[in-house]
C-alpha cells in the first residue's frame, strides 16, 4: 500500500495542470472583480462630471424654468453615453438613470440623504423643476450600474430592489448651487 501512494505522490506529470486547476479560479475571480470596480468607479467619475455640466448649464441660464424633462434627460444622456447609453425609452420612462433637479428658498431646505427605503432608491419625490435667477438649485443624479460577474454582485451592490430580483451598484452625484444672475 505504502508503494502505491509513494508512486502518486512521486508522479510529477500532471502537477502543472492540477496547480494550474487550483490557482486560476482565484485568480480570475480577483481579475474580474478588479474590471469591474475599476468600470464602476470610471463610470462614477462620468456620471459626477455629467451632473457638474449639467448644473454649470442650469446655473448660467442656458437652461432655464420651462424646458421639458425629456430635453434635460436627453442632454445628460449625451453627457454620459460614452460608458452609460440611455435608450430612446430610458429617456421617457427611467430605470437606471434617475434624476432630480429642484430649486428651493433657503439651503436648510434641501434634502441631505439618499432616499432609501426597504433597501432601494425611492424616486417618489424625484421633479424636475429648475428655478430662474439667483435661485437655490439641487441636481442629484443616480445611475443603476449593471454588475456582471456574478461573483462580486453582493460585494459591489448597494442597492436591491424590494423582491430581491435585481442587485445594482448605485451611483449618486449632487451639485447645489445658486444660480447667477443671468440676462
Amino acid at each position: 500500500m505504502k508503494g502505491l501512494f509513494g508512486r502518486f505522490f512521486a508522479r510529477r506529470d500532471g502537477a502543472t495542470a492540477i496547480e494550474f486547476a487550483i490557482l486560476a479560479i482565484p485568480f480570475f475571480v480577483i481579475l474580474f472583480a478588479s474590471l469591474e470596480t475599476f468600470a464602476a468607479f470610471m463610470g462614477d467619475q462620468l456620471l459626477a462630471s455629467a451632473t457638474d455640466t449639467m448644473a454649470r448649464k442650469i446655473r448660467t441660464g442656458e437652461i432655464r424654468p420651462g424646458l421639458a424633462e425629456k430635453d434635460f434627460r436627453k442632454a445628460f444622456c449625451e453627457e454620459i453615453k460614452i460608458l452609460m447609453p440611455c435608450s430612446a425609452a430610458e429617456i421617457i420612462t427611467p430605470n437606471k438613470l434617475l434624476l432630480d433637479v429642484r430649486h428651493f428658498n433657503k439651503y436648510a431646505d434641501i434634502p441631505q440623504t439618499v432616499p432609501l427605503v426597504d433597501g432601494d432608491l425611492s424616486t417618489k419625490d424625484f421633479k424636475f423643476d429648475p428655478g430662474g435667477k439667483k435661485t437655490i438649485n439641487i441636481v442629484r443624479a443616480y445611475y443603476r450600474w449593471d454588475i456582471i460577474t456574478d461573483l462580486v454582485r453582493p460585494l459591489l451592490s448597494n442597492i436591491r430592489s424590494a423582491d430581491g430580483s435585481r442587485q445594482n451598484y448605485l451611483m449618486v452625484a449632487t451639485v447645489i448651487m445658486q444660480n447667477e444672475d443671468y440676462p
